[in-house]
């Protein structure tokens, strides 16, 4: 009574969980496309923000070396409205010393502007080292990118597959349902024992679960898709997913060439050129850090005027002209040119080179094993398609004979002629063989994007399908 029970239950919940699909795929907003979901992943996310960001401060501090060439400009204006001084002076007889009180108002101007003529070297080298980063880090946001997308391909990929096995968990349900009909008929008529019918009920309600083990699945790689892309994952209800074009799912016309492909990963790999980059600006690096060792050079130009007013100035003295004359008449120049050489300054230019000079090699080790790790990585990729060529192929041979085997035995066991053990055994082979076929078909779609992945070739979308939300 629990097997019936039970396997009633699963027949309800396949028929209800259909009509959603069916919803949301008359839904066209709902539907999502690979590319769709790369673009909703890349907006949303927050390393693709942070490399972003980190681009632009490359960028700042790039004008900021290009400054460096541009002379220094610096102007001070100095106003003082009241100022009061006492001092000691001789009378204008010159017989006696009293005490003189001053107050006046006074006005300073000062432009300054100074140019580096020679510093040992260090603005050109901070220079260069500034734009090889700033390149450096567009090929790391660019790897950012192509990561985030590999990842949702794989996710979007497994859904799909998700989607696929459960299709054929319920098609096997209902063919068990099918065969546990068809027993119960021939036992009430005596053509099979009660033994065949519980076991048939028993297999049913198999079945049954593996439909709701199948839907879980899909749910739950729904979900992981739905964290990649940032979404709200109380949509999953309405989120269905477009199928792949044949394209992607097909063979390549040519077996990849892993040598070619690693010819064409060290030219096209993002994170490999922007270590490569790396290195090169360490090297730069080094020589801003021996600019100290020389001297340095500044020529420098100097403007000022001052004018002072006199509050308690008497009428028999000389009057001052007004501030505006003073500060007109007094205008003054400066030319120089100043030189300064660190002689001995602690071996802290030593240190600072070491240190440069290390910072160089350890890249340099980096770069090498990046490089190392990629080839490593290619070439199991390279194989791991070559393998999946063959999966696909063994799974469609596997499945054409369990087809037929399957066809076979169930039309001897209906005519009585074999066993309920033979059956569900052919059953199950038949719908592996299905499943494998579709595991293997999108093991060779995924192992297509792992080498271009691999080779630096993963697919950005430039323009988006849809307006994307803003998160």
């Amino acid at each position: 009574m629990v097997v019936k029970f039970f396997s009633w239950f699963c027949i309800a919940l396949l028929f209800l969980a259909s009509p959603l699909d069916v919803r949301g795929s008359e839904n066209a907003e709902n539907s999502y496309t690979l590319r769709r979901c790369i673009e909703i992943a890349l907006n949303n996310a927050t390393s693709v923000r942070k490399a972003e960001n980190v681009l632009k401060l490359q960028g700042a501090d790039v004008l900021k070396n290009y400054g460096n060439f541009l002379p220094r400009f610096s102007t001070s204006v100095g106003y003082s409205p009241y100022t009061l001084s006492r001092a000691y002076a001789l009378n204008p007889s010159g017989t006696a010393i009293t005490s003189v009180k001053t107050k006046s108002k006074s006005i300073d101007l000062t432009v300054t502007t100074s140019l580096n003529l020679f510093n040992g070297f260090s603005d050109y080298a901070s220079l260069q080292a500034a734009l090889k980063k700033e390149d450096a880090v567009g090929y790391t946001l660019l790897r950012a990118q192509q990561a985030i997308a590999f990842d949702v391909t794989q996710t979007y990929y497994q859904v799909l597959l998700e989607q696929e096995l459960l299709a054929i968990a319920r098609e096997n349900f209902l063919l068990a349902q099918d065969q546990q009909t068809l027993t119960d008929r021939q036992f009430q008529v005596g053509l099979k024992s009660i033994i065949d019918r519980d076991q048939q009920r028993a297999d049913a309600a198999a079945s049954g679960l593996s439909v709701i083990k199948a839907e879980t699945r899909m749910q739950k790689s729904k979900f992981e898709l739905m964290r990649r892309m940032q979404m709200d994952p109380v949509a999953t209800a309405t989120f269905t997913l477009e199928p792949l074009p044949e394209s992607f799912t097909s063979p390549l016309s040519l077996k990849p060439d892993p040598d070619a492909l690693a010819l064409l990963a060290v030219q096209q790999r993002g994170d490999l050129k922007g270590k490569e980059l790396e290195t090169i600006a360490s090297k730069w690096q080094v020589t801003q850090a021996r600019s100290t060792w020389y001297p340095h050079l500044d020529l420098a130009f100097n403007v000022s005027s001052r004018g002072t007013k006199y509050l308690n100035q008497s009428s028999d003295e000389i009057a001052y002209p007004p501030l505006s004359s003073q500060l007109e008449n007094s205008i003054g120049y400066s030319v120089g040119l100043n030189l300064s050489w660190a002689i001995f300054d602690g071996f802290q230019t030593r240190y600072t080179v070491e240190s440069a000079k290390i910072n160089q090699i350890n890249l340099h080790y980096e770069y090498d094993d990046l490089k190392n790790d990629l080839l490593i990585d290619l070439y199991e990729a390279a194989g791991e398609y070559n393998s999946a060529l063959m999966q696909i192929e063994t799974a469609k041979i596997s499945l054409n004979a369990a087809s037929s085997a399957f066809n076979g035995i169930k039309r001897k066991y209906e005519l009585g002629a074999a066993s309920f053990i033979e059956l569900s055994t052919a059953r199950a082979a038949f719908f592996n063989a299905r499943s494998n076929l579709s595991q293997a078909t999108y093991n060779l779609a995924l192992q297509k994007s792992t080498l271009d992945f691999a080779t630096g070739n993963e697919a950005i979308p430039s323009q988006p399908e849809y307006p994307l939300p803003v998160k």
